[in-house]
């Protein structure tokens, strides 16, 4: 348990011991430092309750406190604030125990057991800068609630179905009509070798897009094409699997160089295995029926302000549809794995999508009421100018060529002591430091601006400046030798730089908490922020190295020391990689 826990545990037994029944409590940190570091705000919401004056509910709780060593410059303002400080020696004491376990500084949650679904990758498609917001944040909330104690599951749920797949197997077939994925006669075995390779891929679906476009004749042709992938198909879905084979791999080495990782790499090919006993299941609901030769659910509530569209099941010609597919992968999830909660990351303009199929997922029973579906909608990124990121042609930017440009960026930056065979390495480091941290910073819901030549930058609220900080951290302790302290304890709080410090490492439990709960990284981000700018406010102001009293240069490295691990562990949350220099 963190030392604001403990503290909040004790004031709410003397709250307890007063007489007062209360839930939890909260210390929150004092806007007026003169008053206090903390503030406790409850005594006013005790005193409405029991009908009782709240200075004289804040007095009775404040001479408990007084008698606790922990607690200093316990002060009461206005109608029952309680202020309070904390003593030197119980901070000293918790830093000390921290040096040797930084876990014990987080609120460890009770496990669930939690499936992330984000990425969203098309197969047969170039990763472009829309499927960025969507690794970034659930790779990042991911391993939050791992290191808060949840047991977590990753898919990356591919989009390797619908008109993308049928449309690169038409040009395939119109470009190569002689392969044997396409003569009816043959009975296999087929090719390991696949005839595509990833040019073709890039090239195959936007050509055949734009045929497609006003010619209703392929159109038709490629809704034939997906309609036997579906029906089991078996040269089709040899070309298919080699289509899914060659995407895959290089979609995965987008996602390893942004420090992403899955531990499923299923799609909605993959649902299809479930579809007829999904649709079994929905059927013995009684809630499906049929409308104009389609099958369809009403998902409309009495509540909603809105209309909310009825959710198409199958097709009239009999085919699924991505919503059907949905289905199919939440009820294979559901069978397959004991979980408490899904989260759905991505673009906030699928909520409707998402509210239709929880809601038949509901109402047909088809997931428990007691496993929690959440949707989690991100706003854009846009380009300085406000609008989406784009080409000079006016394509959507891949989100290689975003990395591209941003890592020119951060390659002039780099310091006059890193050799030229390092460079490259070390540049993509930052340079992903500064993608991740400037998608991460906003409030998840929120769109923003990116500016690759204003987060590149090393100072100011950039990943680039939280790594600079970080290594200089490093350095100084290897210049002082940390690692070979016989006992590495912070002696003495020295002066208010020093407090400083210590009192945003106590804040670190709650940071991490309300990112949880709000399901958004913008909290820890501001708080890397700030508490390296703290420490390098400490760091300008102390000679460290030089300093002759060995229990205060000692005491301040072992701080360092603990900022540094801080900084590790959640820069880690966030999938941000520390370069040796920079």
């Amino acid at each position: 348990m963190s030392f604001i826990k403990d503290q909040e545990q004790k004031i709410k037994k003397i709250i307890s011991n007063l007489g007062y029944e209360i839930a939890e409590i909260s210390l929150n940190v004092s806007s007026k430092k003169e008053l206090g570091d903390y503030q406790y705000n409850g005594a006013m919401g005790i005193a409405k309750k029991y009908r009782q004056n709240p200075l004289e509910v804040a007095k009775n709780i404040k001479s408990y406190l007084d008698k606790d060593p922990d607690f200093i410059n316990v002060n009461i303002a206005g109608p029952g604030f309680i202020n309070l400080s904390f003593s030197k020696e119980s901070l000293i004491n918790y830093m000390n125990i921290l040096t040797k376990d930084l876990t014990i500084n987080i609120n460890l949650e009770k496990p669930k057991n939690i499936l992330f679904d984000y990425g969203g990758a098309n197969a047969a498609k170039a990763l472009h800068v829309g499927h960025l917001r969507s690794a970034n944040i659930g790779e990042a909330l991911k391993r939050l609630a791992k290191a808060l104690g949840h047991n977590v599951i990753s898919d990356v749920h591919l989009g390797d179905l619908g008109r993308q797949i049928a449309m690169v197997i038409y040009e395939t077939k119109i470009r190569q009509p002689n392969l044997i994925y396409f003569n009816d006669n043959y009975q296999g075995p087929y090719p390991k070798e696949s005839p595509l390779t990833e040019k073709d891929l890039e090239e195959y679906y936007p050509i055949a897009s734009e045929k497609a476009k006003n010619n209703a004749d392929i159109l038709e042709e490629v809704r034939l094409i997906d309609a036997a992938l579906q029906k089991g198909h078996p040269g089709y879905n040899a070309l298919w699997d080699h289509v899914i084979n060659v995407s895959t791999i290089q979609i995965k080495k987008i996602y390893d160089k942004f420090n992403t990782s899955f531990d499923l790499w299923e799609g909605e090919k993959d649902s299809l295995n479930y579809i007829e006993e999904t649709l079994t299941k929905i059927k013995e609901s009684g809630l499906a029926y049929l409308d104009q030769g389609a099958m369809i659910i009403d998902v409309q509530e009495d509540s909603d302000k809105n209309k909310i569209p009825p959710f198409i099941l199958l097709k009239s010609d009999g085919t699924t549809l991505y919503s059907t597919r949905e289905l199919a992968t939440l009820y294979s999830r559901i069978k397959r794995f004991t979980l408490d909660e899904i989260w759905y990351l991505t673009d906030s303009r699928q909520e409707l999508h998402f509210k239709q199929t929880f809601r038949v997922a509901y109402k047909t029973n088809l997931v428990p009421k007691n496993i929690h579906l959440k949707f989690l909608g991100f706003g854009t990124m846009n380009s300085t100018d406000g609008t989406p990121f784009k080409t000079r042609d006016g394509s959507v930017m891949k989100l290689n060529d975003l990395f591209e440009l941003v890592n020119k960026e951060t390659y002039h930056r780099l310091g006059n002591n890193i050799s030229d065979s390092e460079k490259d390495s070390i540049s993509e480091k930052v340079a992903i430091a500064a993608i991740k941290y400037a998608d991460l910073l906003p409030s998840v819901s929120k769109d923003y601006i990116f500016d690759p030549i204003k987060f590149s930058d090393m100072e100011g609220k950039t990943g680039p400046y939280l790594l600079y900080s970080t290594i200089r951290i490093k350095s100084l302790l290897t210049k002082g030798e940390y690692h070979l302290l016989k006992d590495s304890k912070i002696r003495d709080i020295f002066n208010e730089e020093d407090k400083e410090i210590i009192l945003e490492i106590l804040n670190m439990p709650t940071i991490l908490s309300n990112a949880y709960y709000a399901k958004s990284l913008n909290e820890i981000c501001d708080y890397l922020y700030r508490l390296n700018n703290t420490y390098n406010n400490f760091y300008a102001s102390h000679k460290i190295l030089t300093e002759e009293d060995e229990y205060k240069r000692n005491s301040w490295l072992t701080l360092s020391n603990l900022v540094y691990n801080i900084n590790i562990l959640l820069l880690d949350i966030l999938a941000i990689e520390i370069p040796n220099k920079i």
